[in-house]
């Protein structure tokens, strides 16, 4: 008989640095708001936020270097200590976090609670090595819930909407992340998640919802789906989506409002900092999407240099969280590549620009950087060609190639879509940079999205 090995002994300064924690969240803290109204805490001002995040930032700090054996080691090699954050500034005197950091603490080490306070695992899909691991205290689901229905009204969704949400349930944090927030704003869930895309179309047929979630690129294969089963998908009961866990751009949003003639709007968030629901855009401007800054310090640096950058300015995001319990994250580098911009409606939050890509996801193309939403961009403002395209890399003779293959609409000729497809190679070569070969492909033959889409096959030898 085979006797499982001990837990790993370590002791946790629950009483010190947690206090700190929830002293700093309950800085703001009050009745619970309303279904439907604003949280108080989105209308603060710029001074105000300054102030919140930096007795917040004071408090994580404390919490993650007297918990978490990681970051101390990470602090003291680097010779800062928590009393060293005097201002919001000092911070970027603290080094970076990322993947690679938090999978040297797999499984549990990140966390900053005992295991009995844990109340919920996500972890991200570990495709490329260990998966990232995501704690969540009571207090921890219950803010998230709260933000996710921040986001949710903000893009217009209202208590009693019912609310089809086609984001994936399980590890990933978008379906649960998503399900606890309809329900916080006071929706009725249709608790889908992605796949099985021909009884997706059967369940909007029958329970008319409102409201939709998913990626936008599922979103257009839905349309689609509608489209084979002979309906026309402007005339569901669909009038808004909220859309996110993928890049896109506003040439994408205007072909799926065009499609199910309904406001689209962004949801951003990932699962190392919290999940979906650190920012939301407003679906009366939908001019990018609004960073809860009571929650979320957010920075943009050069990803090559790591200097912090102005407003404005566009480089890679970095996060770190204010209010987290489990896993504290500090300065984490997301390598999504966006740009800060001020707030509008809610003015004391700071907005995030579209995002353009990933650093890890830039392709280099023979000395040119593209990232597959530049080739988006340039395929929708082409008549002709759709939204379903992928992008095919090989290197015969030592010369990188990139061919893009994508698909004609189903209107278009053949002999149309192909002089499309020509145009498509010019326009690249001209606003990227580089020369590609556009293959178009017949209508319905490319893979389509049952959640997250698939873009770049890179079949060039490593």
């Amino acid at each position: 008989m085979s006797i499982a090995p001990a837990p790993e002994s370590r002791s946790y300064q629950t009483d010190a640095a947690t206090n700190a924690v929830a002293t700093a969240l309950a800085s703001t803290a009050g009745t619970p708001t309303p279904a439907g109204e604003a949280d108080p805490e989105e209308t603060l001002s710029r001074e105000q936020l300054d102030q919140l995040q930096l007795t917040r930032l004071q408090a994580t700090v404390r919490h993650a270097y007297d918990n978490i054996a990681a970051y101390r080691k990470l602090y003291d090699a680097h010779g800062v200590k928590p009393s060293d954050l005097q201002t919001l500034e000092d911070l970027a005197n603290f080094p970076f976090t990322d993947k690679e950091f938090l999978r040297a603490a797999y499984p549990f080490k990140s966390f900053a609670v005992p295991m009995d306070r844990i109340r919920r695992i996500h972890a991200s899909s570990g495709t490329t090595g260990r998966p990232t691991v995501v704690g969540y205290t009571e207090g921890d689901i219950d803010r998230w819930a709260t933000l996710l229905a921040r986001c949710l009204r903000f893009s217009g969704v209202r208590p009693g909407d019912i609310v089809h949400n086609a984001y994936g349930y399980g590890l990933f944090t978008g379906g649960l992340g998503a399900h606890y927030g309809i329900e916080k704003v006071g929706g009725t869930v249709i608790p889908m998640s992605g796949g099985q895309t021909e009884k997706q179309i059967q369940l909007i047929q029958d329970f008319r919802p409102r409201v939709i979630l998913c990626t936008p690129t599922y979103l257009l294969t839905l349309a689609d789906a509608f489209r084979s089963a002979g309906l026309d998908p402007r005339e569901s009961s669909l009038e808004i989506g909220v859309l996110g866990a993928e890049p896109w751009t506003e040439e994408m949003r205007q072909e799926i409002e065009k499609a199910f003639d309904i406001t689209a709007c962004d949801i951003y968030g990932l699962s190392e900092v919290m999940g979906p629901g650190v920012a939301g855009e407003s679906a009366q401007r939908q001019d990018g999407s609004t960073i809860w800054e009571d929650h979320f310090r957010p920075e943009i640096i050069d990803p090559i240099t790591e200097e912090v950058l102005p407003l404005g300015h566009h480089g890679e995001l970095v996060f770190t969280t204010l209010t987290k319990e489990a896993l504290p994250i500090i300065r984490y580098r997301t390598h999504d590549l966006t740009r800060l911009l001020p707030g509008t409606d809610r003015p004391g939050h700071r907005r995030m620009g579209r995002i353009t890509g990933r650093s890890d996801d830039m392709i280099i193309l023979r000395g040119v950087n593209l990232f597959p939403t530049q080739i988006e961009e340039i395929a929708l403002g082409i008549e002709g060609l759709s939204p379903h395209f992928q992008l095919e890399l090989v290197r015969p003779d030592h010369m990188d190639q990139m061919t893009v293959h994508i698909e004609r609409r189903p209107e278009t000729p053949r002999q149309e879509a192909e002089a499309a497809g020509a145009e498509l190679a010019r326009q690249i070569k001209v606003k990227v940079g580089c020369s590609t070969r556009v293959a178009v492909a017949e209508p319905e033959t490319l893979a389509r999205s049952s959640g997250k889409l698939r873009r770049i096959y890179d079949k060039r030898p490593r």
